[in-house]
This record gives C-alpha cells, sequence and structure tokens, in this order.
C-alpha cells in the first residue's frame, strides 16, 4: 500500500532528524531557553506552507510565552486563487525587498532570537527575514532541506541559501523534491517537509521547557482543559502574561 511506503518513509525522516540533527536542536533549545530566561523573545517566521509549524508552536497546548510569531498574511494562503491565493503568495514570497518592510512592524533587539522555517531555503522572504534578524544581533535558528541547497545555486542576490544566513541551520532531512512516494507517475506524491518541521519545532518546544526548567524557570503554559485541577482561567492567564510581553516593547 501506498499509505504503508508514506509511513516507512516519513519514519525514515524523523530518525534521520533524530539521529543527525540531534546536536543542533540542543543547540537551538538552549539559544532559545537563554532568550526566554533574560526575558527576550523566541520569534518564528514561516511563509506559504512553512507558516504551518509556526502556528504549531504558540498558542498551542504544551507551549509557553516567550515565543513570537510572526504572521503577515500576504505571505500565507486562504484560498487557491484569487485574493489570498497560493499563487499571489507564491510570487510575493519570491520578491526581494518585502520582507524588510513586514518586519519593520516587529521591535526586534540583540538578545533575541528567531526560528526560519522553510523547506526550500530559496525564497526571498525567509532569507531576508534571517538576514534581517542577523544583522539586528539576533541568533538565527533555520529549518530546512539542506540538500535542496546542494541541489542548485542559490537565486537570491545574497548569494545565500537560508541556511547560509543561520548561526544554526537544521535540516529537515527531506529530499529537494520534498514528496516521498512513487505511485508509478512521474511526480512522486506525498510531501515530507510538514510532518519534519512540525516535529522538529516540537522537539525545539520540549528541548527549551526542559532548559528553562533546569533554570528554575517556568513560564505560563497551555495546557488542555481536560487536563485534572487545571484552573477554568488558566489559559486566559497564559494569554494575559503574553499581551503584557507583547506591548511591554514597541517597535
Amino acid at each position: 500500500m501506498s499509505a504503508d511506503r508514506y509511513f516507512d518513509q516519513i519514519t525514515g525522516v524523523l530518525a534521520r532528524i533524530r539521529s543527525l540533527q540531534g546536536d543542533k536542536i540542543r543547540a537551538a533549545g538552549e539559544a532559545i531557553a537563554l532568550s526566554i530566561a533574560n526575558d527576550k523573545r523566541a520569534y518564528l517566521f514561516g511563509s506559504g506552507h512553512s507558516v504551518i509549524p509556526v502556528l504549531d508552536v504558540f498558542p498551542r497546548y504544551g507551549s509557553f510565552t516567550g515565543f513570537f510569531p510572526l504572521y503577515d498574511p500576504r505571505l500565507m494562503w486562504f484560498n487557491v486563487i484569487g485574493p489570498g491565493g497560493a499563487r499571489e503568495l507564491l510570487w510575493l514570497e519570491r520578491r526581494e525587498g518585502y520582507a524588510e518592510v513586514f518586519l519593520q512592524s516587529y521591535p526586534l533587539e540583540p538578545g533575541d532570537c528567531i526560528v526560519v522555517f522553510s523547506h526550500g531555503g530559496r525564497n526571498a522572504a525567509p532569507i531576508e527575514v534571517a538576514l534581517a534578524a542577523r544583522k539586528k544581533g539576533l541568533t538565527v535558528i533555520t529549518v530546512s532541506s539542506l540538500a535542496n541547497a546542494k541541489a542548485g545555486p542559490a537565486t537570491h542576490s545574497s548569494g545565500k541559501h537560508l541556511s547560509g544566513a543561520a548561526h544554526i541551520a537544521i535540516d529537515n532531512c527531506v529530499p529537494p523534491e520534498d514528496a516521498l512516494v512513487d505511485v508509478g507517475w512521474r511526480e512522486k506524491t506525498a510531501a515530507g517537509s510538514t510532518v519534519a518541521a512540525v516535529s522538529i519545532a516540537m522537539a525545539l518546544v520540549a528541548e527549551t521547557g526542559a532548559r528553562l526548567a533546569a533554570r528554575g524557570i517556568h513560564p505560563p503554559t497551555f495546557v488542555s482543559p481536560n487536563v485534572p485541577g487545571v484552573k477554568k482561567n488558566h489559559n486566559q492567564k497564559v494569554f494575559e502574561a503574553f499581551t503584557h510581553q507583547l506591548f511591554s516593547r514597541r517597535p
């Protein structure tokens, strides 16, 4: 069954991430924990389908304050075609110069860090977010396919792939074409990068949380109301803590 082949393939991807990228994930978790412990910020960014791990980190059960997702509806799709469509997004995220305008709304500071997700690591938007953040003194963590970076020359005018803008470049261990299953067509089917990116994102949340706990730090944490003993207003308090942190710094 092709479904079984997909599970075999994606299980292999996750095994490679665990065995080959563990040191980088631990280093990234330490960098994020250091920022949060020092009352700094851990930003998250992705465009196109790479916004999915950003959406899944915060707010999410098991995640905590200190993470600040950066969203722009122009760099996400809500329709296949037309307003909010995928074609329009794909055009914009490849145009140089837009990310600089987008980032004007956010007060990036030295001591912060940022995790930038992009499977291909070639489009202008994630590369320019990473380069701008690095210029402002942030620790830059990237999650992308390093095999894709090796598959061809950089298309950005900086001459860099996304991984080249990183202090810590985590490989999602997915092949350049992303799709994993051969069903007999010229094109493979069933993408792997989203499962890989979300798994890395959750590993970073876990690693960061453990390192904060080791420091005796317990930031407000989202929790399922199905957990016994959770007060009804628990998650509302987490939102209030995030709101206070968000407006304590102005762009």
